[in-house]
């Protein structure tokens, strides 16, 4: 289950926590903060064992929630790798992109505000739906900000195949998957120097704090002209992506079972 359990009592529960991002901030409503807060104290309460998809989740389960090390593991996410050879990085379009709910969570009022920097031609698209707070922070967008709304599984994949950089200034993430897919088209990353990110993103992207806006132009800047460093990500991208496969998430989560079957 994800973060939450039934009410009725199974013999046996494993429950897998994904983020805790709604306890360290006001992320959403404080109606959503109270419910969803209540709902995971239950469940790691009751479960026999926690799976985290990132250590860094993993230590917050331990320091939020009063669980014992020794009831967690961590599976970390997998990525689908491209089915084709992703388009040359030189052939690319100057279109920043970002994946994910337009809101506060995510930073994107800073990445807008860090992009005005960025010279014509270049663009920032923003793909996904609008969050908490999205009609405030796309208020200065600017005609040079492309807001897709919802993007399906093709869409994504041409986005991903036409952007020169990837730009995931999120404030707070339990994992991040679209770091990795990014990384597996061959996108050159900047992404922030905290919660899961430094874990899933190791030595293969631009870290930058995500509190500062001109870090986060800067990092733009910087992949925007250099083009030796932006290949140099993209090579190293393409082999961090490689490491985190679905199937071997799959059998770490099977043997987890097992381990709790007996």
């Amino acid at each position: 289950m994800n973060q939450r359990l039934p009410r009725w009592r199974a013999r046996r529960t494993v429950t897998t926590f994904h983020d805790l991002f709604v306890l360290t901030s006001e992320y959403s409503t404080s109606e959503f903060r109270t419910r969803f807060t209540a709902l995971a104290r239950d469940a790691a309460e009751r479960s026999d064992l926690i799976i985290a998809v990132s250590q860094f989740t993993a230590d917050q389960v331990c320091s939020l929630l009063r669980i014992e090390p020794a009831r967690l593991r961590v599976v970390h996410h997998g990525v689908h790798l491209p089915s084709t050879t992703p388009l040359a990085l030189d052939k690319r379009e100057p279109l920043v992109l970002h994946v994910g709910a337009i809101q506060k969570r995510k930073n994107t009022s800073r990445l807008i505000e860090a992009f005005h920097a960025m010279p014509h031609p270049w663009r920032l698209v923003l793909a996904g739906s609008a969050g908490y707070g999205a009609d405030e922070i796309l208020r200065n967008a600017g005609d040079r900000v492309e807001v897709t709304g919802y993007v399906t599984a093709s869409e994504l994949h041409k986005l991903y195949s036409r952007a020169a950089i990837f730009a995931f200034p999120s404030l707070d993430e339990g994992f991040g998957i679209p770091v990795l897919e990014a990384m597996a088209y061959g996108v050159p990353v900047i992404a922030s120097n905290t919660s899961a990110l430094p874990e899933v993103c190791g030595d293969a992207a631009l870290l930058v704090n995500p509190i500062s806006v001109d870090e986060i132009a800067a990092a733009l800047t910087q992949l925007a002209t250099n083009r030796t460093l932006a290949h140099e990500l993209a090579r190293h991208g393409k082999a961090r992506a490689a490491q985190f496969s679905w199937a071997a998430a799959v059998t770490r989560t099977w043997n987890i079972y097992n381990e709790l079957s007996g």
